[in-house]
């Protein structure tokens, strides 16, 4: 019943926080740092509190110049009230742009010119340390969150602003625009409605009322992905106390876990993996989860094993979603303590019943298989209607109902769908490179990050991060390595230096360029 008066009512970005105040006004959010644009709040408010602070900036950035349907693109340093200033401008109806804080300065100037001319919402350390200066002519107006800068305006100077009622927008009307994670090229600007963000509730819905109401929720995901704007609704709606993470060091979320056990968490695949040795935590931060969820990319079944372990819940589950910014969650799987390390990693799962549908094209018109696997294709009312300013590329991903979702698998004849590779990153001679990858982890619990890719020669070079940074165990690699398909020599990197998207992937394809000399 919940789930469908969320339906019914779509996602209203504008008074999500007012709507969870109403029924929950004292439930807490807690933060693991202060909000830029309300350092004094500190990092522990209410419900209440943050509906109104949504409300204030609203009404400031109304001030400032912004009307109904207009666009402003969010560009600052990372902190919790990007999420919160996307709220305050649907509240007044008009469209927020996401990007990241990690893209660099060329690739923000090339996104703002294809948002034409929005008004842009940034900082005074941003302005003078990554943007280039003629982001000042591809927007009408700078809006500062924090510091100061010649010619912007600073919201700090707009406290006291009248506040306006909150628009109401066609559930059509475009309500949010992020970016994809841009491990190709340029990122695209993806346009998701009230529509087609609701159609995304019903899958995801569930999961956050698999824990008591009074259970917290953490949740450490991209500030930017349109994973916040489903994760975070459900669990205020539902009156959970909910935990935001902007770090993901194990040693500050385990002291945090610590003093409010959660009992479900939402993050990215290569947090949990970051977070597997807060399964030797001797504080057992990860004591009390219930439930374990990833709504991303396949995760590797020792990173599932390890989490698992560690919960001292009875029936703990890690929940995996196989999905994309574009369409939301198609499919879904459980892993439980006893199919853990053990588990078929490229197992994504089953479409959810009357919500998402999945097929496998044939590239060579017999049935898709491991060693010969078709192009993934999906369903789903929660997609995206358009790239913006590209809606030619993003008429090239739909075919009919169906959605190219640029992966490459095949599907058992149970059902399932296995998750091979992106097409973009097959390399001739392997079936499947996340499959190796996944032997690795296993075989190896040093590794903090395999990512194979094809070297100058175009044999698949292994690149690998340790624990700490310790060197490889060469005889231990070779063991490792024994049964699988000739590999290069394996090549060490920090983890830190590996190149990353907004939602912690390895960029492989800029990866395999820099081996190849050509970055």
């Amino acid at each position: 019943m919940f789930l469908q008066r969320i339906a019914n009512k779509g996602i209203r970005l504008g008074t999500l926080f007012d709507r969870a105040a109403a029924k929950h006004p004292a439930s807490p959010l807690i933060l693991d740092h202060e909000l830029d644009i309300a350092p004094e709040r500190g990092r522990r408010l209410t419900l209440t509190e943050v509906a109104a602070l949504v409300d204030d900036f609203a009404s400031r950035l109304w001030a400032a110049g912004v009307r109904t349907g207009e666009r402003v693109v969010i560009h600052k340093t990372n902190g919790f009230d990007i999420t919160l200033l996307a709220c305050s401008t649907a509240r007044i109806g008009a469209v927020p742009v996401l990007l990241s804080p990690k893209l660099d300065g060329a690739t923000v100037a090339e996104l703002l010119r294809r948002v034409d001319m929005p008004f842009l919402v940034t900082d005074q350390a941003k302005l003078e340390h990554d943007l280039p200066a003629e982001v000042s002519g591809l927007t009408r107006e700078l809006l500062l969150t924090s510091g100061s800068h010649e010619g912007a305006i600073e919201l700090a100077s707009l406290a006291g602003s009248p506040r306006t009622a909150p628009a109401r927008m066609s559930p059509d009307h475009p309500t949010l625009i992020t970016h994809t994670s841009g491990t190709t090229g340029v990122p695209k600007l993806a346009v998701h409605t009230g529509r087609t963000f609701q159609a995304r509730y019903r899958p995801q819905g569930t999961v956050a009322r698999l824990v008591g109401a009074n259970e917290p929720v953490a949740i450490h995901v991209s500030f930017v992905h349109s994973r916040m704007f489903t994760a975070l609704p459900i669990a205020v709606l539902q009156g959970h106390p909910v935990l935001i993470l902007r770090d993901d060091d194990p040693r500050t979320v385990g002291e945090l876990f610590g003093k409010v056990p959660p009992g479900l968490i939402e993050a990215h695949p290569n947090t949990f993996m970051r977070w597997e040795e807060l399964a030797e935590d001797p504080r057992a931060p990860l004591a009390k989860v219930k439930y374990f969820s990833s709504t991303f990319d396949a995760i590797h079944p020792r990173t599932v094993h390890r989490l698992l372990n560690a919960s001292r819940r009875s029936g703990a589950t890690f929940i995996q979603m196989y999905g994309q910014s574009e369409v939301g969650p198609i499919a879904g799987r459980t892993y439980s303590p006893r199919r853990g390390a053990e588990a078929e990693g490229r197992c994504v799962g089953r479409p959810f019943p009357g919500m998402t549908a999945v097929r496998v094209v044939s590239r060579d018109g017999k049935a898709p298989t491991k060693s010969s696997p078709g192009f993934i294709e999906v369903k789903s009312d929660g997609r995206i209607v358009t790239y913006l300013g590209e809606h030619g590329r993003w008429e090239k991903q739909v075919n009919d109902d169906w959605w190219r979702m640029g992966d490459v698998g095949y599907r058992t004849k149970w059902g399932c769908l296995h998750l091979l590779d992106r097409e973009v990153d097959e390399i001739p001679g392997i079936d499947s490179t996340l499959e190796i990858e996944d032997k690795l982890f296993g075989r190896l619990p040093e590794l903090t990050e395999a990512i194979i890719v094809p070297g100058p020669d175009g044999r698949p070079v292994p690149v690998v991060a340790t624990r700490d940074d310790r060197p490889l165990d060469p005889v231990a690699w070779k063991s490792a390595v024994a049964d699988l398909p000739v590999l290069a020599e394996p090549v060490q990197w920090r983890l830190e230096d590996l190149p990353q998207t907004a939602t912690t992937k390895i960029k492989r394809l800029e990866l395999q360029k820099h081996l190849q000399g050509q970055g």
